[in-house]
């Protein structure tokens, strides 16, 4: 055993304390699979990341994404992290784009500015609606039963990690939204979801355009603080609903029901690519041994 960087940053943040808590491992490219998941289950982040050489000549760097129980080809907020710490670190150069290598494959990420102003924007893999299999319908309908729906019908969408995709009346119900857990994990084992995500349009005096939250109780996460491949997949299904808030950009928020409010800006590209950005905070820097 070898100390290891080791980082702790918060994502989708402005300042310490707010966003998603994201757990980040250096010189990771003697570790087996099986160490990274021990590792990222012991963390108790959401997500734990790990920088490995990359594979494709076009890659900055490459990550592999752990939750506390499975490995995800791609999630939103390990790669806003890895990109700001691939910057830091000097693991690739800051000449304002990087490309991401990950099981989801080719990433491309925008940089803007430097220091904490920085905004890190990265391209989603597409998003797909998923065919739902029927023995999941009276599962989803016991999920959903108490809820105040808004106009979208639930749907499942895979952009790497599948997601269940509600949405309600309004911003006001999914504050107070207080869910089912093991009825959502009994859904998500069923369709092999990461977990179910909700959105409600937010009021014009806000400084969002939607407040969401994600619950992930079958990858023992009750509820993620802020999911940028929630938000990525939320800003697809809209745009494909020609619902697309804005003028081809809004800013999404997350986490305040768990005392972490970040905000995730999601953009639609010319072609209907779906980009997330958002800032990141460090927290921790030191060295683990594993």
């Amino acid at each position: 055993m070898r100390p290891r960087r080791y980082l702790q940053l918060d994502v989708f943040a402005d300042r310490p304390g707010a966003g998603n808590p994201l757990g980040v491992v250096l010189d990771a490219a003697d570790l087996e699979a099986d160490a990274m998941q021990a590792f990222a289950a012991w963390t108790r982040l959401s997500e734990t990341i790990f920088f490995l050489p990359p594979t494709s000549a076009e890659a900055d760097y490459r990550i592999r994404i752990f939750t506390p129980r499975r490995e995800l080809p791609f999630a939103g907020h390990p790669s806003i992290g890895a990109a700001w710490a691939a910057l830091e670190t000097g693991l690739a150069p800051d000449t304002g784009a990087l490309v991401q290598e990950c099981a989801a494959g080719l990433l491309p990420v925008r940089v803007e500015g430097r220091g904490p102003d920085r905004l890190l924007r990265l391209r989603a893999p597409d998003a797909v609606p998923q065919p739902v299999p029927t023995p999941a319908h009276d599962l989803l309908s016991r999920v959903l039963a108490p809820w105040r729906q808004g106009a979208m019908p639930a749907a499942l969408w895979n952009n790497g990690p599948a997601w269940w995709l509600v949405e309600l009346e309004d911003a006001a119900a999914v504050r107070a939204l207080a869910p089912d857990l093991a009825a959502i994990a009994a859904l998500s084992r069923a369709t092999g979801a990461v977990g179910l995500a909700v959105f409600g349009m937010a009021g014009a005096a806000t400084d969002h355009a939607l407040a969401v939250r994600a619950f992930c109780p079958a990858n023992d996460v009750p509820e993620d603080p802020v999911t940028g491949s929630a938000n990525a997949a939320i800003g697809a299904a809209l745009h494909a609903a020609g619902r697309f808030p804005g003028q081809g950009r809004y800013v999404a928020s997350q986490g305040r029901e768990l005392g972490r409010d970040g905000r995730v800006v999601v953009e639609r590209d010319e072609a209907g690519a779906i980009w997330i950005g958002g800032r990141v905070q460090p927290v921790i820097a030191g060295s683990a041994t594993w």
